[in-house]
Order: C-alpha cells, then structure tokens, then sequence
C-alpha cells in the first residue's frame, strides 16, 4: 500500500504528460516527443536512474508511445484530407533508415550530449518558425533525387536520437519546401509512424540486458511509462486535431516555434545541469 501511494503521484504526472502530448500531436504533428521526453527524463530522475542512460531512457519510451499517438493522428488529418500519401511513398524507405540509424548512434551516446542535440535542433527550428522568413517557402517543389533523399535521412536520424515523432523537423523542412502548413502537420503526422517503430524497436535491441536500467524496462523502454502515456494520447490526438483546423496557419506557425523554444531552453539547462 505504502508502494503504491509513492507511485500514485509518478502515475498521474504520466497521464497528465499523455494527455498534453496528444493534443500536441493533433494539433502540431509533432508525435507527442517534445513534451514526453523532458516530462520522461525529470520523472527518471526523481526515481535515481542512472544519469548516463536516463535520456536513453526517455528517448525509447517516448518513441514507443508515438506509434498509437501517429495513427491516431494520422487517421483524424487523413479525414480532412491533409496528409500527403504520395510524399509518404517517396520518403518512408530514407526515413525508415535515418530512425534506425539514429536510435544505434544514439545508444553510444552520454544522455548530456542527447539534451544537447535535443535542445540544439529545436531552437533552430523554433527560430524558423517564429522569424517571418518562416512564412516562405525556398523551393516550389520538394527536390527530386539524392537531394531530396537527403531531407527524410536527415528528419529520421536525428528524431530517432531526439526521440520525436518528426513533426519538430519535417513541419518546418516540408513548409519550407513549399507544402501549406495544414498539409504539412499532417503529413508529419504519418512520417511520426516511420520514425517510431523502427526506432522504438532499435532501442529495445540496443538496451537489452543492460543493468542499470529502471525495473519494468523492455531494452531501454519503459513499459509502466509506456502503459500510462500511450492510452492518453490517443484519446486526446483528435482534440488536437480539431484545434488545429480551427486556427490560421500564421497562428499555427507562431505557436509551434514558441512552444519549441521554451522546450529547447528547458533541455539546454539540463545538459549544462548535467
């Protein structure tokens, strides 16, 4: 009894950090990452896991909880006919690769230097899209070839080290690209299933057996995170969804790069903590 009252109040910041991130996915195609991982890794913290692994930790968790979250998502968007399926055909295969690819490099780094990268790329892309060069597109059209291969590698290595569902870097580099930010968020919403599964199961393959990790831990996945998030977010996705249609795509835009912002300066004061 005494077990369960200390672990009551880690259950409901859990579900609490489900529901928040399920409206995020809806509403900004952001798979939930960027929320789970910060709450994931101060939760860790607060029960002694080891510093060295508890980014790795929270990362693989949080990747595991964006597969339910990116269907969902996926599923509300596709009813409004925002998600680019021709586009998802052209990318899955380079992003498939970049989030494997990702998730090993990833389990050879120290969590400080995972905060760091983390809150590294979501400034810049904060900064994109808060400047008001952010409301321009580079390009009429997403470049054909090893060029434009080079964009879903890029989005699926490094949101597999981040442990995001690729709506934090694929909504800015689609926007920028020339794709409205409507269909952007929701085609990012899609991409967020490429990147979770293969990096999920990469980090359970890469942490298996290793000592340090919390109880209850499938590699470096938690599955009582997992059980607490997961449920939440699906049920709170559509939400998020229908915010999103609700908005302009410039209120859209400044409410993506401001909440990045203040997520990236919350994980670079924990790399420099650490």
């Amino acid at each position: 009894m005494e077990a369960l009252h200390e672990l009551l109040p880690l259950i409901l910041a859990m579900l609490v950090t489900g529901a928040v991130a399920g409206v995020l996915a809806g509403l900004l195609g952001v798979g939930g990452g960027i929320v789970i991982v910060p709450a994931l890794d101060a939760v860790l913290g607060t029960l002694q896991v080891e510093p060295a692994i508890r980014m790795h930790v929270a990362v693989a968790t949080s990747l595991a909880t964006i597969i339910p979250t990116s269907l969902s998502s996926t599923r509300s968007h596709h009813r409004r006919g925002s998600v680019d399926f021709a586009l998802a055909r052209d990318w899955g295969l380079f992003i498939l690769l970049g989030s494997i690819v990702g998730a090993w490099l990833a389990s050879r780094m120290h969590s400080a230097g995972m905060s760091l990268v983390f809150a590294a790329v979501i400034t810049v892309m904060a900064l994109r899209m808060l400047l008001p060069a952010g409301t321009l597109a580079l390009v009429r059209a997403i470049p054909p070839g090893p060029v434009g291969r080079l964009f879903p590698l890029g989005i699926g290595g490094v949101s597999s080290i981040m442990g995001i569902g690729g709506g934090t870097l694929s909504v800015p580099t689609l926007s920028l690209l020339g794709l409205s930010m409507h269909r952007a968020v929701g085609t990012s919403a899609l991409f967020g299933l490429l990147i979770a599964l293969p990096g999920a199961l990469a980090y359970v393959v890469t942490g298996w057996g290793d000592p340090r990790l919390p109880p209850g831990s499938l590699g470096f996945v938690s599955l009582p995170g997992l059980l607490c998030i997961a449920p939440m977010t699906v049920l709170t996705a559509p939400l998020g969804v229908r915010l999103a249609h609700r908005l302009s795509p410039l209120h859209l835009r400044l409410f993506f790069g401001g909440f990045l912002l203040l997520v990236a300066l919350r994980m670079l004061y924990r790399a420099l903590l650490a």
